[in-house]
């Protein structure tokens, strides 16, 4: 059966991936945040997944305004790098897992949740920046294929923060459902706080993050209580996208171990953080 054997809680900051695609990452600015990977990256490429599952948000990419789902789930055979205004990034096409997609789809509907399945997905920063923050020099292919699985943290109302724990829970149970030996790592991104427009534009909450990265593999039910208006409120009206790191922290088990850990400020605005887990049941 499949098993999951890490997660991974990172910053999905369209800079950080700029940084990496212009060798930038020894700059002044760049270099405390890329030397607080190198830990996480040391023990993940002797770990290796066979599938990572991402839970990201699309940016109006390719999914607009027009018709927003709470979850959906990629299933198709690749998915090629957006075109976000200024060209797509120099990156590898993600190779899916469409066995393995369609799979959690029926699991995870059979649970409830209603998951919008996408056949045909560009992937924008949201997922790409999470995979060079894992695995900055892919060369030809990532190292694994990949199931893209996304969230509504842009149009209100989002799904609750419960929910979205819930839903990782239910993804755990649908991966280790899984009738093949798949070892299988599940990524969270996001975050950490901030607010990109508006009167508190700017807005970055250490207090706030601080307590979620202890309370991720601590107490996840504490942040599974906060309401969506808390997590604006605290962490700014696109700090809300930390309810994808539950969606990874339900899939994994309680008995975890952390592996490495990195918080930065600022990323671009944005308060940058990356918690790594061993998943050890």
């Amino acid at each position: 059966m499949a098993r999951v054997i890490w997660g991974l809680a990172t910053s999905h900051v369209p800079s950080i991936g700029a940084a990496m695609d212009s060798g930038k990452t020894g700059d002044p600015y760049w270099k405390p945040l890329f030397d607080g990977y190198a830990p996480a990256r040391a023990w993940m490429a002797e770990h290796k997944p066979d599938v990572a599952v991402v839970v990201y948000n699309d940016h109006a990419n390719a999914v607009d305004l027009d018709m927003v789902p709470a979850f959906a789930i990629g299933t198709a055979e690749e998915y090629k790098p957006a075109d976000e205004g200024w060209g797509p990034r120099p990156v590898p096409v993600v190779q899916g897992a469409p066995e393995f997609s369609e799979h959690l789809v029926r699991e995870l509907t059979d649970e409830w949740f209603d998951i919008t399945t996408c056949h045909r997905l560009d992937v924008d920063h949201g997922l790409t920046v999470p995979l060079s923050v894992y695995c900055p020099e892919p060369g030809e292919e990532w190292p694994c294929p990949v199931v893209p699985v996304l969230v509504n943290v842009i149009q209100y109302p989002q799904p609750s923060a419960a929910r979205c724990y819930a839903l990782g829970q239910a993804l755990g149970r649908a991966i280790r459902s899984f009738p093949e030996d798949l070892k299988v790592a599940v990524f969270g991104t996001g975050g950490m706080s901030h607010q990109l427009a508006g009167a508190r534009a700017g807005l970055i909450n250490p207090e706030f993050d601080r307590m979620f990265l202890e309370a991720i593999e601590t107490d996840p039910e504490r942040l599974a209580a906060l309401t969506r208006e808390d997590y604006i409120r605290e962490a700014g009206t696109e700090g809300i996208e930390l309810i994808m790191w539950l969606v990874m922290r339900g899939a994994l088990s309680g008995n975890i171990r952390r592996i490495a850990e990195t918080y930065h400020v600022p990323a671009s605005n944005t308060a940058a953080a990356l918690a790594l887990f061993e998943e050890l049941s």
